[in-house]
């Protein structure tokens, strides 16, 4: 017969065996997941690029013309104008 000892020994193997693929397969998943959101993140980037505020190209626009103005009273200001 065999040694228990033996019997024993080759369970806690296949035990730890079963655990190390499991996280490996666990592992994997979340570096997948990561890839993902990475892409996501990517071609949101890359659909509608944003300006500071986090403002999509619409209200860049605003938020443009509203730095045009700033700089045009600040000019004036500069300038001694008042406006």
């Amino acid at each position: 017969m065999m040694d228990p000892t033996f019997v024993i020994t080759a369970a806690c193997l296949v035990g730890i065996c079963v655990v190390a693929f499991a996280l490996l397969h666990g592992w994997q998943g979340w570096l997948e997941l990561k890839r993902q959101e990475l892409d996501r993140q990517l071609r949101k980037s890359m659909e509608a690029p944003e300006i500071e505020g986090g403002a999509s190209s619409g209200a860049a626009r605003i938020e443009l013309a509203d730095m045009k103005e700033r700089i045009k009273k600040l000019e004036a200001i500069a300038s001694g104008v008042e406006l």
